[in-house]
């Protein structure tokens, strides 16, 4: 990266952290839910993390369904997050650095189908603009060498099966997990170190 995410983000003219006693929610997709859902497992200010899919139908939006590519879900994670401990922006700092490659189009590493695209779900019409100039600003930057593939969707969120939530934490030495999850934990300990919990 040439320029820091963290400099871009400060640039903007981000919705500041409240201190209200409330939650809020982002939906964000990003490759396998797995590797999204551990790493913002371990962000200060997050009170909750489930794996699901988003932009599709109600009807299909289960896990033969969405791996078979068959339907218009992508893996996401909805997170819940104390808007007095982080703000939206922060959680999009998070989830540019270390959480997926957002130049990748339709695959994140040995993932490869539309379902494991990088995709903002806002959920209001502030996130909306607030992505939308997140995303101009990173390519305007030339923060990476190619153009941010992220789209920014609407749609609903479904909870995926029981057996994929908190899958990393149930499963720490999954071959899976050690090779891709891992190191994006480790980065967002190096990288965001005051919003790091273990």
């Amino acid at each position: 990266m040439k320029r820091s995410i963290l400099f871009l983000a400060a640039a903007l003219a981000a919705p500041p952290a409240t201190a209200s006693p409330r939650t809020e929610t982002a939906i964000l997709a990003g490759g396998c839910f797995w590797g999204m859902e551990t790493v913002f497992e371990h962000v200060k200010g997050v009170t909750n993390v489930v794996s699901g899919y988003a932009g599709g139908n109600a009807a299909d939006a289960n896990y033969d369904r969405v791996s078979s590519e068959g339907t218009t879900h992508a893996e996401a994670v909805k997170i819940t997050y104390d808007p007095s401990q982080i703000s939206y922006a922060q959680l999009l700092q998070i989830y540019f650095t270390v959480a997926h490659d957002p130049t990748q189009v339709d695959r994140q590493g040995p993932d490869v189908g539309h379902s494991y695209r990088s995709a903002i779900f806002p959920q209001n019409q502030q996130q909306a603009v607030f992505a939308k100039a997140f995303i101009a600003r990173l390519n305007a930057a030339h923060v990476y060498k190619a153009a941010i593939a992220t789209r920014i969707e609407s749609g609903r969120f479904y909870p995926a099966e029981a057996y994929h939530q908190d899958f990393a934490r149930r499963h720490p030495d999954y071959p899976y997990i050690v090779v891709n999850d891992r190191p994006k934990v480790a980065a967002l300990h190096q990288k965001f170190p005051a919003f790091f919990k273990a």
